[in-house]
């Protein structure tokens, strides 16, 4: 099997590209050692010690740095390794789901939601989704979005100019009942 590795805009964060599905749909992040319980490879990738964050996407496996732990140059082998060896293994990627946060909405909005989520899912996400990460929709109340920043995209250096000078700016060009865009 083999196993492409690209850099993100976060330099804290390598994308690894197994070459099959990993997760598709809105994908699963992990913060911490515990909310990789219900992940078997997210587990084990904690457990090398030198990792903040695990994010599986529809097609990679994105895995960010702790600050001041060793280098790319020698904790990416042990990464390609696990990723490897899990997806070989045939083990499921995620023992139990647990759902996501719920979202929040007026209903008398449906119809700016629908635009909303349709820009995310066809022209925002698939962008992002390139650089290791994703943004999940949670919700739009009094012209706000509310959107959730997950795998490289979470703790980066540029994700503010992301979302507020990209994302925010082609929702308010397209939905113009949008005037801001937070993250939650």
């Amino acid at each position: 099997m083999l196993i492409e590795t690209e850099r993100t805009p976060n330099p804290a964060t390598l994308k690894f590209l197994p070459g099959q599905p990993v997760l598709p749909g809105e994908g699963a992040d992990f913060d911490s050692p515990e909310a990789a319980e219900r992940s078997p490879l997210a587990r084990a990738l904690f457990a090398l010690g030198d990792v903040e964050r695990v994010y599986f996407g529809a097609d990679f496996v994105s895995v960010t740095k702790a600050p001041g732990s060793q280098g790319w140059e020698t904790l990416k082998p042990d990464v390609l390794g696990l990723v490897m060896d899990h997806f070989a293994s045939g083990v499921p990627l995620i023992a139990a789901e647990a759902g996501d946060a719920e979202t929040f909405d007026d209903p008398e909005d449906a119809d700016i939601v629908a635009q909303i989520r349709e820009l995310l899912d066809t022209r925002i996400r698939p962008a992002v989704a390139n650089d290791g990460g994703d943004i999940v929709y949670r919700g739009f109340q009094k012209g706000v979005v509310y959107l959730h920043m997950r795998g490289s995209c979470a703790g980066c250096p540029s994700s503010t100019a992301t979302l507020k000078g990209g994302i925010e700016n082609l929702l308010r060009y397209y939905v113009p009942e949008v005037v801001e865009v937070r993250a939650v």
